[in-house]
């Protein structure tokens, strides 16, 4: 018997109870808010520019991802570019979010800001 499941319900003979007393789920593993954050240099970041429209009712947005900025950086970096653009955006985890499709401008006004960006899909 695998030591990964716990036992529910087992017409098996033998030793289950070591299976159940272990906890499910993972084995210990570094939980990734404990690892000191190494930001690299702004021009080393695998930085992509992307449009999306799904889940936002036909409306696109363009998502930056790959920044390896702290979440008061994003935030930094988002006013900026909303101000620039004069559009709305949002933080959503690690990645930026600004309404409507302005993917040529943001890869300007990023490598006006010292990021090596890229456009990714179509």
């Amino acid at each position: 018997m695998d030591d990964r499941y716990r036992v529910v319900y087992s017409t098996e003979q033998g030793q289950t109870a070591k299976a159940m007393d272990k906890p499910a789920g993972r084995k210990n593993r570094a939980k990734p808010g404990n690892q000191p954050t190494v930001i690299k240099k702004p021009g080393k970041q695998g930085v992509r520019i992307r449009r999306e429209s799904k889940g936002r009712g036909g409306k696109s947005v363009c998502v930056i991802d790959g920044l390896s900025l702290d979440p008061g950086g994003l935030k930094l970096l988002l006013k900026k570019l909303k101000a620039s653009l004069g559009c709305g955006g949002a933080v959503k985890g690690d990645e930026l979010e600004i309404q409507g499709d302005h993917r040529e401008k943001l890869l300007l006004l990023l490598e006006k800001e010292g990021h090596k960006a890229k456009l990714a899909g179509g």
